[in-house]
């Protein structure tokens, strides 16, 4: 199953992470399939930068983001465009 999750980059205490669609069975830091996005929590307010094409894209192909993932979606906007996708087929 494909996953669409955080990747941790970053030094001791100072993280940023990675959005990316990856293999359930991979290390969180492992091998990935794609780049969805970016997420710093570290600036005043977070930065978050997604690929909505891409998003998109690993939704309808049935993958599964983590809860994290999903409430960032949800604050860009992602899901909803994906619910509405959803229903009008």
């Amino acid at each position: 199953m494909v996953k669409i999750r955080l990747q941790r980059f970053g030094t001791h205490k100072r993280p940023f992470y990675r959005i990316v669609a990856a293999d359930a069975t991979k290390r969180r830091d492992g091998r990935f399939l794609e780049i969805v996005g970016l997420y710093d929590p570290t600036r005043t307010p977070a930065f978050v930068e997604v690929n909505e094409t891409a998003a998109l894209a690993w939704l309808n192909q049935g993958a599964q983001p983590t809860e994290t993932v999903k409430n960032l979606f949800k604050q860009a906007g992602i899901i909803a465009k994906f619910l509405a996708q959803k229903q009008s087929k």
